[in-house]
């Protein structure tokens, strides 16, 4: 597997790294460590042309990026890493969401693990806004680690899901593998609203079983409730380590994640979140 890695050298960054080399301690994986530093320091450098004393500074930057990289790639090899694990690291000049894009195509990245904020991040925000950015790029499957998030192994993993999505082998991969080294059992959770499914979604509610066929698996369906409430009630009820849903343009998720009623309702993410886009 080919995971990345984004940090800021923050705790929170660090946090999900460790999560990371938890959650697939006994898989063979390539790790990239990033940091990206802003280019904002070229560009004013380049409009106000000043001498070279902008770019001593982005040397020291960099400089600096590097040097934190490898003393945290050192760490993480004598504490975290198992047989099979190697890790990278990468320093880039470049935006954010720009360079993750880029590695995600060059490096065939499986899966992106980031926390939920950066080093200045705001208690009352959900997502930091690095984490929403990669999210709506629908590049590649993405989990956020909440702030102070303790390891537990995904026994139990909630799956909520509209059925109006053709589920893939390419889709369901990433759960596939974390249900094998943890032995999980995947909560299939549908919200209906005033009617049974319709043939489509009948269709793909199979589909969706026969993939996981040789997975433990429960199926619930839950009658003409908001679906972050539904969520929150059977988080509350049944005891999850993980929260995966498939993000589907223009489905539930759009309006659960990126509207402001989000905070009206009382909904906290506690658990680790894994979001896979819907077209892989």
């Amino acid at each position: 597997m080919q995971i990345l890695l984004p940090t800021d050298f923050s705790n929170n960054a660090f946090n999900a790294i460790k999560y990371a080399f938890k959650l697939f301690e006994n898989e063979k994986c390539t790790f990239h460590l990033l940091n990206t530093y802003t280019p904002i320091i070229y560009d004013y450098d380049f409009q106000m042309n000043v001498g070279g004393g902008l770019g001593k500074v982005r040397d020291v930057i960099r400089n600096n990026s590097v040097d934190q990289l490898e003393e945290l790639k050192l760490k993480l090899e004598k504490d975290y890493a198992s047989e099979g694990h190697s890790i990278e690291t990468i320093s880039s000049f470049n935006t954010f969401t720009d360079e993750v894009k880029a590695l995600v195509d060059e490096l065939n990245i499986d899966l992106i693990v980031m926390g939920t904020k950066g080093a200045t991040g705001l208690k009352e925000v959900l997502f930091g806004s690095n984490t929403i950015h990669i999210i709506k790029k629908r590049v590649c499957p993405v989990m956020a680690i909440p702030d102070s998030y303790f390891f537990e192994a995904p026994k139990d993993i909630l799956f909520p899901t509209d059925y109006k999505i053709d589920y893939t082998e390419k889709q369901l991969a990433i759960l596939k593998t974390i249900a094998r080294l943890h032995n999980s059992t995947t909560h299939i959770l549908h919200v209906q609203h005033h009617r049974e499914l319709n043939e489509l979604e009948t269709d793909n509610q199979q589909k969706l079983e026969t993939h996981l066929d040789t997975f433990k698996k429960a199926f619930y369906h839950v009658q003409d409730k908001e679906i972050p409430v539904a969520i929150d009630e059977f988080q509350k009820d049944h005891y999850i380590q993980l929260l995966l849903m498939i993000n589907n343009k223009h489905s539930f998720f759009e309006n659960l994640f990126f509207k402001p009623v989000i905070h009206q309702i009382g909904f906290h993410l506690t658990t680790p979140f894994l979001v896979i886009p819907s077209k892989m």
